[in-house]
């Protein structure tokens, strides 16, 4: 069995690379290209002035690739349809990885997930402008136009609609031998059931817009919130149930100290449902800085060592920023936090109050040259 030393080791070289953006060895043999009219003594002297980052970077690197090899215990979480795969982590023991939600997360958001599928199919062919709704003023028009490319004038959304339709049926067919809770079919029933009547008109008359689209979606939307009221408790006491079963496993003194690093996509990594469960389960005094809640573009082939690798940074990082920059505990706080060191230095320039976000008014609308305004200038 591979041990947990031996599947960072393995990595390492991966993690000090993907850093660099090369090796250490190549990045200080790497002359930048002189810039025009600098003289030959001048490019050494910047090559020597660069050579100490890549000095740097090397010694951070071998830092944070020992450093992901002891940290302990950590919690990593991989989101997934499933309802999440964790992790173990914790020295002297192999990685123990399961999936602890029940079955019924699933099955609950597989139907809450079918308006969505028929949008996706469709979205190309609606109108790019925006109509008279509701919530026409929450629809933004540039983004509709990105996603209406093909336009009302087309009907080749007929058959993948149709096929789509095809797996609805059969799961509506099979819904009732599905066992499930007899709300949750009912819900699940009147999604289906609203949908596949939603595909029969538009086919037939083969035509659709947003407005129809947006009364059947309306029309399965509390049935949806039926079927995530059952997702959420389904992962709740998953994930509870196993929290209580690894602190057990870790005892008490160890788990205080508890590191959890979830991986997901963008558009989950805030309030991620997996971060809200396991933070009442952590130790109330670290969740703050304990859990980490890692934005992906997707599912890393190497989970497990992507969340090591980015969280041996952030907690050398913790610690170097109070040792280097012991003076200055706003930049500090920038340099261990999710800011970039530069951002507080940036929005002061900038004319934006000290500490605040990149996206503040001041920070943005208010500075930017592009938007006609001028930028303070430094001083």
């Amino acid at each position: 069995m591979v041990t947990r030393r031996a599947f960072i080791d393995g990595t390492s070289a991966i993690g000090a690379t993907a850093l660099l953006g090369t090796t250490p060895a190549a990045a200080a043999t790497t002359t930048a290209p002189s810039a025009a009219g600098v003289t030959r003594s001048e490019a050494r002297a910047r090559d020597a002035i660069r050579a100490a980052n890549v000095g740097m970077r090397a010694s951070y690197a071998a830092l944070k690739s020992e450093l992901s090899t002891r940290l302990s215990p950590v919690i990593v979480v991989q989101n997934d349809a499933t309802g999440g795969r964790f992790t173990l982590v914790r020295d002297g023991s192999p990685p123990e990885t399961t999936c602890p939600v029940p079955e019924l997360f699933e099955l609950a958001k597989s139907i809450s997930h079918v308006p969505q599928g028929l949008f996706s199919i469709l979205a190309a062919y609606v109108s790019d402008s925006v109509p008279n709704l509701p919530n026409a003023s929450r629809i933004d028009p540039h983004d509709l136009d990105m996603v209406a490319s093909k336009g009302p004038g087309s009907v080749d959304w007929i058959v993948p609609l149709q096929e789509y339709a095809t797996t609805l049926t059969t799961a509506r067919r099979q819904l009732v031998h599905a066992n499930l809770p007899r709300e949750l079919e009912l819900s699940c029933r009147k999604i289906l059931d609203e949908s596949l009547t939603f595909v029969r008109d538009a086919v037939r008359n083969e035509t659709f817009d947003m407005a129809s689209f947006t009364r059947f979606s309306a029309a399965t939307y509390p049935s949806i919130r039926t079927n995530m009221e059952y997702a959420a408790s389904a992962q709740i006491s998953g994930v509870e149930g196993l929290m209580r079963k690894w602190r057990a496993t870790v005892g008490d003194e160890q788990w205080k100290d508890l590191y959890t690093v979830v991986l997901s996509i963008w558009t989950t990594s805030e309030l991620n449902q997996a971060s809200i469960i396991i933070r009442r389960c952590m130790n109330p005094a670290k969740a703050a800085t304990h859990l980490i809640d890692l934005s992906i573009v997707e599912m890393p082939r190497d989970p497990i060592c992507v969340a090591l690798d980015n969280l041996a940074r952030i907690v050398a990082d913790n610690v170097s920023a109070e040792m280097v920059l012991p003076t200055d505990p706003v930049v500090a706080d920038a340099f261990k936090g999710r800011e970039d060191l530069l951002s507080v230095e940036i929005l002061r320039q900038l004319g934006g109050p000290a500490g605040a976000p990149a996206t503040s008014a001041s920070a943005t609308e208010s500075a930017c040259p592009l938007l006609g305004k001028k930028a303070r200038p430094p001083g």
